[in-house]
C-alpha cells in the first residue's frame, strides 16, 4: 500500500528529527531517520501490523500505530488502497493531547 504523510506528521517527525541532530548530532539524525522509513515501509506492506492505538480507540476511522525508537509512534489509518499517517506522537507527552491533535 502506498503510505501517504500528512502535513501535521511530517512536520512532527521533522522536530523530532532536528532535535536528535541537535542534541546528538548528524549521524544520530541520520539512523533515526532510516528506522523511521523501516517502519514506514512495513506498515505500507502490512497495514494491520501496528495495534489499534487505545488513545484513539473511541474515533471511528481506527487509527493504529507503530512504535519506533521506543519513545515515539507512528499513528495512521487506513484509507481503501493508502495509509494515511496523521501523527507522529513522542510517547512522553500527555496523552490526552494526540486526541486533540487528531481530531
Amino acid at each position: 500500500m502506498k503510505v501517504i504523510w500528512m502535513p501535521l506528521a511530517k512536520e512532527a517527525l521533522l522536530e523530532t528529527a532536528n532535535y536528535i541532530r541537535n542534541e546528538f548530532g548528524k549521524i544520530a539524525r541520520v539512523k533515526f531517520m532510516q528506522e523511521v522509513k523501516k517502519t514506514s515501509r512495513q506498515i505500507g506492506d502490512n497495514p494491520y501490523i501496528g495495534k489499534i492505538e487505545p488513545l484513539l480507540e473511541k474515533l471511528p476511522d481506527g487509527y493504529r500505530s507503530m512504535v519506533v525508537k521506543r519513545i515515539d509512534k507512528i499513528v495512521y489509518r487506513i484509507e481503501e488502497n493508502t495509509v494515511e499517517v496523521s501523527d507522529f506522537w513522542n510517547c512522553r507527552r500527555n496523552p490526552d493531547a494526540l486526541s486533540a491533535r487528531i481530531v
